[in-house]
């Protein structure tokens, strides 16, 4: 079927980075999004824009916080078929309660499990979370989305498909294809020092487009390929093989019991009421070892496990912004009465391995630079796999169109739908936030749909206008599609300031980068627009002249 090897990976990389493209394209774009998806969810709910704060008090903030949650109506009603006879109208037997924060967070999320009586499953339990104000435990409007953290974030690695984690599966499946596509690449580009240096804009717009392709493939290998590698580690045990929560349940309850011996946290309620010890002391003490060790005593995640009951204990886990390994170091303590359980010893070789990959994918540590050259990473795999769709359309139209096949028209608005639609969908709904009321009711869904909307609504037009592809022509929606994308996100910033007062001046006055970074961004990306814009409606009216003069020569 081929004649060499290198043919036989040019086949591969073509196809499957053809078929899987498109989700790579959104595993790239919204994973360099989510590297500030903090500040941006400042950006889109102004009543947080405040400094981060640390963890705070929990006798004075996180325990009332905690007392006044319950699990939401639809909850209740997602658990009521798993459960023999009537759902309970409360719910007083705690599992856990749980805090989570970040250096970048100005708020709180809180999480809480709680026991159902008569459950088909004895160790399920129903949730519940907020978010709240960590200086006075205010809690924050639960219909409010979070777009970077709760939307954008999640769209990198699942494409927010929950039912069955398809959307997660679809994304493993595309990062094992990727992997292949880069090492095919590498294959095919025999010359791939030189490529690292080598972009000739002023070329046809086939060789122009292949420089810029091979570029940023090139200069970003290593990112590329370290974080769909990090990606599958991260999610094999979990999804991909959970051999210990199916095939080996059996073994994994044992090995459960055990852990629970020689660690001293138990796995299972004793049964035996107890009361609960001044936790801020249990920070406090937690936070004097973190020091004597020489390292930094911010917590990240404080948890309860047990509450009420004589086996209940408290883990105080450490941020670990100080290193990129995701480090916990928890320190844990006996509920009832404050006593040390235990610290969580060094991590073996192998661990400190995992906890290095999966904090250097995860970014919770302290570094803006390193944080922007991720940016600058995702965007290049963006970039790279834009340009490989336009290769591909543009080596294939005009064969396409001698021949009458609408392949090539169907590739390019798929193209332009992912390309230039993707963004329309992320100004949309950034639109969107900045538009509907405050006091909507399921506001968070309504700003969903406007993505979804937008995006559609870029399809429908990149397909209608998607004709002169199949006579061999360039499709006018990428052109139109920048003009689009150019108004909105002056439309974007505009309506931040009309609607909060924090125009650019301000926020840059202050110093307020979470904001100011957002709408420097937003901006930067119109300009690129504007600029692709007008480079594409010269080539457009060039391509015209050239095709006048031909018939022109043809009718002489």
């Amino acid at each position: 079927m081929f004649q060499s090897f290198r043919q036989a990976m040019a086949w591969l990389h073509t196809w499957f980075g053809l078929v899987l493209g498109f989700v790579l394209m959104a595993a790239f774009f919204f994973g360099a999004l989510s590297v500030f998806d903090r500040e941006i969810d400042r950006w889109a709910i102004p009543s947080t824009r405040i400094e981060p704060q640390p963890m705070p008090s929990f006798e004075n903030v996180l325990r009332p916080a905690f007392e006044r949650m319950h699990p939401t109506q639809q909850a209740i009603d997602a658990m009521a078929p798993r459960v023999n006879g009537a759902m309970p109208e409360r719910f007083d037997t705690v599992v856990s309660w749980s805090a989570y924060t970040t250096h970048r967070d100005p708020v709180l999320a809180l999480f809480a499990g709680y026991q159902v009586p008569n459950a088909k499953d004895p160790e399920e339990a129903i949730w519940a979370d907020t978010t709240i104000d960590p200086r006075d435990g205010t809690p924050l409007p639960n219909d409010r989305l979070k777009i970077g953290s709760g939307f954008f974030y999640p769209m990198h690695y699942s494409l927010t498909l929950d039912w069955k984690n398809l959307g997660i599966f679809i994304v493993g499946l595309s990062a094992l294809v990727m992997l292949a596509a880069l090492v095919s690449g590498v294959v095919m580009h025999r010359k791939i020092f030189r490529e690292f240096f080598t972009f000739r804009p002023g070329k046809a717009r086939l060789r122009s487009v292949l420089d810029l392709h091979n570029l940023t493939g090139v200069v970003a290998l290593p990112f590329h390929f370290f974080f769909a590698l990090t990606g599958l580690l991260i999610f094999a045990a979990t999804y991909y093989f959970p051999l210990g929560h199916t095939q080996l349940h059996e073994l994994h309850d044992l090995h459960a019991e055990v852990e629970a011996r020689e660690t001293g946290l138990p796995h299972q309620r004793a049964g035996v009421a107890a009361g609960l010890a001044n936790v801020d002391a249990m920070v406090a003490d937690a936070q004097r070892r973190w020091k004597a060790n020489d390292k930094a005593g911010d917590v990240g995640f404080l948890v309860l496990q047990h509450l009420g009951d004589e086996n209940g204990y408290v883990s105080v886990y450490r941020a670990g912004t100080d290193r990129i390994a995701l480090v916990g170091d928890g320190i844990h303590y006996k509920a009832s009465t404050g006593q040390l359980i235990r610290e969580d010893p060094a991590a073996t070789p192998v661990g400190r391995m995992a906890e290095f990959l999966t904090g250097l994918h995860l970014q919770h540590f302290r570094h803006w630079l390193l944080r922007w050259l991720y940016v600058l990473g995702g965007l290049a795999g963006a970039v790279c796999i834009a340009t490989g769709f336009v290769f591909f359309v543009e080596k294939r139209k005009r064969q396409h169109a001698q021949m009458g096949s609408q392949g090539a028209r169907i590739v390019d608005a798929l193209a332009v739908t992912t390309v230039t639609g993707m963004v329309l969908a992320t100004l949309g709904i950034l639109v969107a936030n900045r538009l509907l009321p405050e006091d909507l009711p399921a506001r968070g869904d309504w700003e969903r749909y406007a993505f979804w909307g937008t995006w559609a609504l870029a399809f429908l037009h990149a397909g209608l206008r998607s004709a002169p592809v199949a006579r061999g022509l360039a499709n006018p929606a990428w052109r139109e599609q920048c003009w689009a994308i150019a108004v909105l996100a002056v439309s974007v910033v505009a309506l931040n300031w009309a609607t909060t007062g924090d125009h650019l001046l301000a926020t840059l006055s202050r110093g307020y980068w979470p904001v100011a970074g957002v709408d420097l961004f937003i901006l930067a990306g119109g300009t690129i627009a504007v600029l692709a814009a007008v480079r594409l409606r010269r080539r457009a009216q060039q391509a015209g002249q050239e095709r006048a003069a031909s018939q022109e020569a043809a009718r002489a």
